[in-house]
Order: structure tokens, then C-alpha cells, then sequence
């Protein structure tokens, strides 16, 4: 770690950020959902690619849900 750093963190924004020239934004806008917890996942772009929407991705999932559990009943 470099030397000159003492343990306080250096603002490494450039200064043509200025935050404050920011309209627009809603405070906390998604905080109720973050609360609740997401589960999001990434799928991989051949798997995407097979599924046209959430809910088709959300139906494969259950079926395979549904025989892990037949076969997990079996066995």
C-alpha cells in the first residue's frame, strides 16, 4: 500500500464531477426494495437466450424444482 496514504481516505473523484449540479434524483427511491431483499441473477447469455421473460425463466426453475423433489422422494 503506498506509504503516503496515513489511514484517511483520499477523494479520488475528479472535480468535474460536481454532484451538486445533479437534478432529478429521488432520494431513497429504491430503498423499500432493498430493504426487502432481491435475488437477482445474472444468466449466462446462451441460457438468456432460451428464456424470453422472467416468467418463463421462473416456470423452467419450478418444474425442475418439482422433479428434484420426485426423485429426491424416490431415492
Amino acid at each position: 500500500m503506498n506509504k503516503e496514504l496515513n489511514n484517511e481516505m483520499e477523494d479520488e473523484l475528479r472535480s468535474e464531477y460536481d454532484f451538486a449540479q445533479i437534478e432529478g434524483g429521488v432520494r431513497g427511491k429504491y430503498v423499500d426494495r432493498y430493504r426487502a431483499g432481491t435475488n437477482l441473477v445474472r444468466l449466462a447469455p446462451d441460457v438468456a437466450a432460451a428464456f424470453p421473460d422472467e416468467e418463463a425463466v421462473n416456470s423452467a426453475l419450478r418444474m425442475l424444482i418439482n422433479v428434484a423433489q420426485r426423485y429426491n422422494s424416490n431415492h
